[in-house]
């Protein structure tokens, strides 16, 4: 058990430490604000703008910090992070933030404005230099403001039409890297799965051996379509996203829709666990419309039409199989 941190305490920090540990703060959130904006960049070109200005201003604190240190410690600043502190906001390294979307990406920009307000106040009631503390609190003020700032920028730079523009391609860009997979990975593992779980089930009316089918079925046919998935387009060119992206989500539904009538075979009695399949399957079925007309604007009557005459036929050859 380890019964010391190697991390200070933020009461324990000097005057001279804490507008240390501001500086660096300053160019971590201003680098973090930077790589936002680059990886914006391309498909959301004036948000990335809004974020470049946001670095601008970080760094503007940044300059401010260092002149109040070189006034009244030097030129050298003390090596101290965020890390170096117990209990100081941490923040997610940028590569978790980046797959969560552009509306993710502006909510913790705002979060990351709040947590820097907050130590800029309590690093305020710390200091006695009426210079610093002035500094301070006028820099928790502007952390305060950065949501009005990033407003103006946003008037400035997303009028109706560009955020229009965004947000069209931002559920674009969903759809083509979560939803086309995932709905193409539910309908193989709803759909052809039917035939061999029914088909077990009617030839051997043995629930566990129908329950260890419909899991090996399942599970291959993930494994299958989401390697599948990745490997038939990196997506540089199609504008479709991460092949890893895809392939997961093409994976997981594609095992979850077989799964999802292969599980009531855990139950002992035949019939009882039948009919619950039976049950499970309609709704898979109608879900797979609904995404559908939800997602790809198919209208729903007609993809209702498809999927269950679809579902009903692969149903029925399973039991007429196994049946026979």
């Amino acid at each position: 058990m380890q019964f010391f941190s190697a991390r200070r305490r933020f009461g324990d920090l000097d005057e001279q430490e804490i507008i240390a540990l501001a500086i660096s703060s300053e160019e971590d959130d201003a680098r973090i604000y930077r790589s936002y904006a680059e990886m914006l960049r391309q498909d959301y070109p004036d948000s990335a703008r809004i974020f470049d200005g946001m670095a601008d201003e970080e760094d503007r604190h940044r300059q401010q910090l260092i002149d109040l240190h070189g006034a009244r410690f030097g030129t050298v600043i003390p090596l101290i992070r965020r890390e170096h502190v117990a209990g100081y906001y941490a923040r997610r390294p940028v590569w978790l933030v980046q797959n969560l979307g552009i509306e993710q990406i502006r909510a913790e920009a705002e979060a990351m404005e709040r947590q820097a307000e907050q130590f800029y106040l309590a690093a305020a009631r710390r200091t006695r230099d009426a210079a610093t503390r002035k500094l301070l609190g006028d820099l928790a003020a502007a952390e305060a403001g950065h949501g009005h700032l990033a407003g103006e920028l946003a008037e400035e730079h997303l009028d109706d039409g560009a955020r229009a523009a965004e947000n069209r391609q931002a559920h674009r860009q969903f759809v083509l890297t979560w939803v086309q997979p995932g709905l193409a990975g539910l309908m193989d593992g709803s759909v052809s799965t039917l035939a061999p779980i029914f088909a077990t089930a009617f030839a051997t009316h043995d629930t566990w051996t129908t329950f260890l089918v419909g899991v090996a079925a399942s599970v291959g046919a993930g494994i299958s379509m989401g390697f599948t998935e990745a490997a038939s387009d990196d997506g540089e060119l199609s504008g479709r996203g991460s092949p890893l992206k895809r392939g997961v989500a093409s994976g997981v539904m594609t095992t979850l829709g077989g799964l999802g009538h292969a599980l009531p075979y855990l139950i002992p009695d035949f019939w009882t666990a039948t009919a619950i399949a039976f049950v499970i399957v309609f709704f898979e079925l109608w879900a797979i419309a609904w995404i559908q007309n939800r997602y790809m604007e198919t209208p729903f009557f007609r993809a209702a039409f498809q999927v269950v005459l679809g579902g009903a036929l692969v149903l029925a050859a399973g039991i007429v199989i196994g049946s026979g």
